[in-house]
């Protein structure tokens, strides 16, 4: 327990003890780098100031030693503090071999080479040179040392390195006094620059963690108006579009899939349907077959009924295993049914003529008011089938005896066919269905008739087909009327 306790106790410390944010980082790293600016301005100030004022020391010593070395070679002795008025000047003659030959604060020379001296070394190599703040090996006392070289010696001076020539070589305190104030400018111009970044980052960051948690993302994020802010505007909106398409696939992935399902489910319904349909046929056919086979005596008339019961049964089959054909085609194959060119008007008139035989045995009428032409694009025999099975069901059913067919309206994207009878109409309960596969409003009718249950849905299919709609109603004087629209490409 112990082992597993403290790496969760670690994360619960590094979650509570938060780094500081992006901003406050950018910003002490500015206010660092800042700093640092000034502090190197700030040196190289006073190292030019101290080597300026150092080199003008050692112009004026350089002066005096030149003086000096000027008098040696004319053989003049010099009164140092008379021809000098500078305080507490130390005079050093050295010869070529290092060795101090005079000095006019030494009461006993010393015997070592100075030639290792820096400003004797300086002077030895280029003529002259000098060293800061260096404290005397004979008399303890710290000095400003300048030196030249001349034909036979070297002549050193020397001043003591006191507080006012150590107040003179320091830098001036102008240049801070101004460094201060820029470097503070510099700071609160940082801070809202780095602020305004710090608001991208943190913005940015929040559209990082939803859409690591997959949350939703709109593209209304604002954004300060400049070139960060609009490439983060632009990812943001790409990402809310990438959502868009994504939950659009899913949602049309998810209609495939319901379509699919709901296809398989019409087709294990029609297969239950088909074989319960078939039962009946069937049967009917094998009775009398057996019938015929068992009763060899049977009279001629009476093996003449059963033979015709079984040929309105194979009628029947046939017609059935004729529409479930059509049906399964275009379920499965309809982009496989060709469209042309057709009249609208001549396929239902073709319709109205072949079916006149039928029309007058069962003492109806047709007024069929289509006239003109309505061309449009489709397949003439599946639209065929529509006319003939609204047809064949109104002469069948609607118990009338007269069917109206007519224009309703006509456009350059659709047509509208009214179809009506004057029948008995349907019961409002059973409207909502009337379109199902094998489904019957009087199904012991039907069967005894002949149906199969699939007029409708062939006409609701082919229809559909043709990117049309189909609509039921009953007639207020009495009837049935369905109002079928179609598309003309």
């Amino acid at each position: 327990m112990a082992v597993i306790s403290l790496p969760a106790q670690a994360t619960a410390m590094g979650s509570s003890n938060r780094k500081l944010s992006y901003h406050d980082r950018l910003f002490l790293w500015l206010v660092a780098y800042s700093c640092l600016l000034g502090g190197c301005l700030v040196a190289f100030q006073y190292y030019r100031e101290k080597q300026y004022k150092a080199d003008e020391l050692n112009s004026m010593l350089q002066l005096v030693n030149s003086q000096i070395l000027k008098s040696l070679d004319e053989g003049r002795v010099i009164d140092y503090s008379a021809e000098f008025p500078v305080p507490d000047l130390r005079v050093s003659i050295i010869d070529n071999s290092g060795c101090i030959v005079y000095d006019n604060l030494l009461d006993s020379l010393p015997n070592t080479d100075h030639r290792k001296r820096i400003e004797i070394a300086s002077a030895i190599a280029k003529g002259e040179g000098y060293s800061v703040s260096r404290m005397s090996a004979t008399t303890g006392t710290l000095y400003f040392y300048s030196a030249k070289k001349g034909k036979n010696y070297i002549v050193r001076t020397a001043v003591p390195y006191s507080v006012s020539l150590q107040e003179l070589l320091t830098a001036d305190m102008t240049f801070l006094w101004v460094m201060f104030p820029v470097l503070a400018i510099m700071c609160i111009a940082g801070f809202f620059a780095t602020r305004r970044v710090g608001q991208h980052i943190r913005r940015l960051n929040d559209f990082a963690r939803k859409a690591e948690n997959g949350e939703r993302i709109y593209g209304e994020t604002p954004f300060p108006h400049d070139e960060l802010g609009d490439i983060s505007s632009h990812i943001i909106r790409l990402y809310a579009r990438l959502q868009d398409a994504i939950a659009e696939r899913d949602r049309e992935h998810s209609a495939v899939l319901r379509e699919e399902q709901e296809k398989i489910r019409i087709k294990r319904q029609l297969t239950n349907n088909i074989n319960h349909e078939l039962k009946t046929p069937v049967a009917s056919m094998q009775v009398c077959l057996e019938t015929l086979l068992t009763h060899e005596d049977m009279s001629a008339d009476k093996r003449s009924e059963f033979l015709g019961r079984c040929y309105s049964q194979c009628v029947r089959l046939r017609r059935l295993l004729d529409e479930v054909s059509l049906i399964t085609r275009m379920d499965e194959g309809g982009r496989m049914i060709t469209k042309e060119d057709i009249d609208l008007s001549k396929i239902i008139a073709e319709i109205v003529a072949d079916m006149d035989a039928v029309v007058i045995e069962h003492s109806f009428e047709i007024d069929n008011q289509v006239s003109g032409s309505l061309p449009m694009r489709g397949n003439s025999m599946l639209l065929s089938s529509v006319f003939y099975n609204l047809i064949d069901n109104a002469i069948t059913y609607s118990g009338g005896s007269r069917i109206e067919i007519r224009v309703r309206s006509v456009s350059y994207k659709s047509r509208t066919v009214e179809f009506a009878d004057n029948g008995k109409g349907i019961p409002a309960e059973h409207m909502p269905r009337i379109f199902e596969r094998f489904y019957r409003v009087d199904k012991g009718r039907s069967r005894r008739l002949g149906g199969t249950g699939l007029g409708l849905s062939i006409v609701k299919n082919v229809v559909v087909f043709h990117g049309g709609t189909i609509a039921a109603s009953n007639r207020p004087a009495g009837g049935l009327r369905f109002e079928i629209t179609l598309c003309r490409s």
